[in-house]
């Protein structure tokens, strides 16, 4: 069964640094395309950023090129987020997510596999 798991979220400060993991096991990982996303309370869901099945195609969101990184570890299945410059509007729960095309997705239903996401929280 397909499972993706994210963990390295919590309560920064503004101006601050996260690197958010994600670890993927029951599928093909370096196979598909995966993106990070995310969705506050009571906002729909926003997608973050994107990377081809190798890793050398990547694509932001407007808010989070300069300040986000998404990168993958094909050999560990993982995929990782590395946010600096954190401001309040930040905060939300992150999930990664996987596709067997690119997507921009804003419902999950454009998505094969998500996981639970982990919490990232910006304040002072």
């Amino acid at each position: 069964q397909a499972l993706l798991v994210e963990s390295g979220g919590g309560l920064v400060q503004p101006g601050g640094s996260l690197t958010l993991s994600c670890a993927a096991s029951g599928f093909t990982f370096s196979s598909v395309y995966m993106s990070w996303v995310r969705q506050a309370p009571g906002k729909g869901l926003e997608w973050v950023a994107l990377s081809n099945p190798s890793g050398g195609d990547l694509k932001y969101a407007d808010f989070a090129k300069g300040r986000f990184t998404i990168s993958r570890d094909n050999a560990k299945n993982t995929l990782t987020l590395q946010m600096n410059s954190l401001v309040p509007e930040d905060t939300a729960l992150y999930a990664c997510a996987s596709s067997n095309y690119p997507t921009f997705g804003t419902t999950w239903l454009q998505y094969d596999y998500w996981g639970q996401g982990t919490q990232v929280t910006v304040s002072s």
